[in-house]
């Protein structure tokens, strides 16, 4: 489903309060030191006073594992592998993060990538460093290992049997993350997972979602889904034991689904865990509940455990009645109803900019505009625009600082390619309606939008702010592949290696003397692409390449001909690597982009009537365009211009023979 997706090694990493963890630990290992972090002291200030009302501070300590444990033991950052029942919540109201933390768990190559290797043992020097997702980087935060004590009482996240310390140390990295640990207390299950995958939340209103959930959280867990929900709010407004064992306004995470069998039938189960770690379910399908004494299904060992672990079945009608809202989150947007997401395809856009504060219902023209195309028709919700902000951007109690709207751009506007004016706004005031899903720090709207070209307006409300903006397009194919004449990967990602284009030229050329239209086919393939078969230049292509450079009229390039192709060669690689999507594509929208950056283009001007042109005559139905299409035209581009200039003897007009007209466009 997520064809496209980002390494986190090949993902830019910054540095949180550019601390440099390699730097602080070799300083601290060659004077024999333990690193005490100045930005995060040990003090209230980190914890945030209000967390310790009504207590005595007076009784409050920090102290790092190692001292903890007094030489009784030995600490671990990992002991016997990463797993949600290593976490058991503390005084801070966080249970957001850890649910979306114990959904990470079962990800074990994903959670790897944030905890990175560590331990107590090689190279300890009292620091260590965890990786959270920020618009569009990942941010490396290092803290020390003192852990705070209140009444000799661990007071966050507490360390399983006192020996496995990572889910403390990602907790107190977390809360530093925020500003103090007072920051975690009540937060969005969303936003949590952002911070620790990068992806995008698809919100399910259980209220009203199909009747088929089982299949529909499969599916989900089949793509590598985080899955997390939420219990409403009670009436003090506050996280309480209910009598039926769930916890009023809290998280917890979807960890399995099932149906078994049961009676003369068959009951469709929905397994969660509870970052408390010690409060369950007491209704039907619970720990000691009758049915799992009456079941007969073969899988019943397998399936039911007797623990006090946090960990519980419930039917799915029960789960449905009694949680309001499941989040599944993914690299990309996932449609779990029947039969759709495992086709599902979605290229990206990614966007970061400033945004200033503007009107948000007026004035539209001098917000912040991003405007795309939607290539094709495909069913259901095929647009999700996603809005994400730092966590450094908003205080305590502020809401999402941020808005935006979707308008379809209509004529006489949709050649605009940049910038709508304020006359667009003036007749079109109507904007796209979406289901919308509001956090504290991402704002995502979904859509089911007609084909055509759209523009997003985002607007700050009160101060500016840094945002990133990601528009998720989903694709037509319904075979689950790329298109077959596309490829994300196809071209490769720096010039040829093997010495200059004289002797790239002479190891094609036929007996040293040209390459004809089939030697440049094979040059082209070999030297500039590395993607499937579907993706290469054509013999049609590259003999419409030979003809365009072939200055000499012969069928083929000489030595002197080839270098100036290959020049444009590299420009063309250069200018589509540059020009196209964060996902990889390059859509048709982009081609006066295209245009403008390349060099030897310098002074011809196209229209936007032209340009919807070469994109109906260059780009696929999806409205993408492959790196040997874009070749072809910003050559062919540069040919005819230069044509009319030379025949033309006014500059507004040229007059040709019948002749002369035939020989120019039946061969270039």
């Amino acid at each position: 489903m997520a064809h496209n997706q980002e390494a986190l090694s090949k993902t830019q990493v910054i540095r949180f309060k550019d601390q440099d963890f390699n730097s602080l630990r070799d300083y601290c290992l060659s004077r024999g030191l333990l690193f005490e972090d100045e930005i995060f002291p040990a003090e209230i200030s980190s914890i945030g006073p209000q967390l310790l009302q009504g207590r005595r501070f007076s009784s409050l300590q920090w102290k790092r594992p190692k001292d903890l444990l007094m030489g009784r033991s030995e600490p671990h950052f990992i002991l016997e592998g990463a797993s949600r029942f290593d976490i058991q919540q503390g005084d801070a109201g966080d249970c957001w993060f850890l649910a979306a933390l114990g959904s990470l768990t079962q990800n074990p190559q994903q959670l790897q990538k944030i905890l990175i290797n560590q331990s107590f043992s090689h190279q300890y020097a009292g620091i260590f460093r965890f990786l959270f997702w920020q618009c569009g980087q990942w941010v490396e935060v290092v803290v020390d290992d003192r852990l705070p004590l209140l009444d000799k009482k661990y007071l966050f996240v507490n360390p399983l049997k006192n020996q496995e310390f990572w889910p403390c140390l990602l907790e107190k990295a977390y809360a530093k993350f925020h500003g103090s640990y007072l920051r975690l207390h009540y937060g969005y299950l969303p936003d949590a997972l952002v911070d620790l995958t990068g992806g995008v939340v698809t919100s399910i209103d259980l209220h009203s979602s199909p009747s088929d959930l089982v299949m529909m959280v499969k599916t989900a867990a089949k793509a590598g889904s985080l899955m997390t929900c939420a219990t409403p709010a009670g009436p003090t407004g506050k996280a309480l034991t209910m009598e039926n064992g769930l916890v009023s306004q809290h998280a917890y995470t979807v960890t399995g689904t099932e149906q078994v069998q049961y009676r003369r039938g068959w009951e469709n189960l929905i397994r969660l865990w509870n970052p408390w770690g010690n409060t369950e379910w007491q209704g039907r399908w619970g720990d000691r509940s009758p049915e799992w004494q009456e079941t007969q299904d073969p899988r019943k060992s397998k399936l039911y455990e007797n623990k006090n672990d946090g960990e519980f079945w419930m039917s799915c009608r029960d789960f449905q009645e009694n949680f309001s809202c499941l989040y599944i989150c993914n690299q990309f947007p996932v449609n779990l109803y029947p039969g759709h997401m495992a086709h599902e395809r979605w290229s990206q856009i990614t966007l970061k900019n400033y945004t200033t504060p503007g009107n948000t219902t007026e004035g539209f023209e001098r917000d912040t505009q991003y405007i795309f195309s939607v290539p094709e028709r495909v069913e259901g919700n095929n647009v999700v625009v996603s809005c994400s902000i730092a966590p450094q951007n908003l205080n305590t109690d502020e809401k999402f600082p941020l808005n935006f709207h979707v308008f379809k751009v209509r004529p006489p506007f949709q050649h605009f390619r940049e910038k709508l004016p304020s006359a667009f706004f003036s007749h079109f005031r109507n904007a796209e309606k979406g289901i919308v899903t509001r956090t504290k720090r991402n704002l995502t709207k979904c859509f089911t939008l007609s084909l055509g070209t759209y523009v997003v307006t985002v607007s700050a409300c009160r101060k500016a702010v840094e945002l990133l903006l990601r528009i998720f397009l989903k694709m037509p194919d319904a075979d689950g592949n790329v298109g077959s004449n596309f490829s994300l990967q196809a071209l490769k990602a720096s010039l040829p290696e093997n010495g200059s284009q004289q002797s790239i030229f002479y190891r094609y050329a036929r007996q040293g003397l040209g390459i004809d239209a089939t030697q440049l086919q094979k040059l082209l393939n070999q030297e500039f692409l590395n993607g499937p078969p579907g993706d290469a230049f054509s013999l049609d292509e590259c003999r419409s390449i030979v003809a365009l450079m072939d200055l000499k009229v012969n069928g083929q390039l000489d030595h002197e001909e080839f270098p100036r192709l290959w020049s444009r060669l590299v420009r063309c690689q250069s200018v589509f690597q540059n020009s196209r999507r964060s996902s990889g594509v390059f859509l048709s929208l982009d081609l006066w982009r295209a245009v403008r950056d390349t060099d030897f283009l310098a002074g011809v001007s196209v229209s936007s009537e032209l340009l919807d042109l070469m994109a109906l005559r260059y780009s696929d139905r999806a409205g993408r365009v492959s790196f040997p299409s874009l070749v072809c035209f910003l050559m062919r581009l540069e040919a005819m211009a230069k044509v009319f200039q030379n025949l033309s003897k006014d500059g507004k007009g040229l007059y040709l023979t019948e002749m002369e007209w035939m020989n120019l466009v039946m061969y270039s």
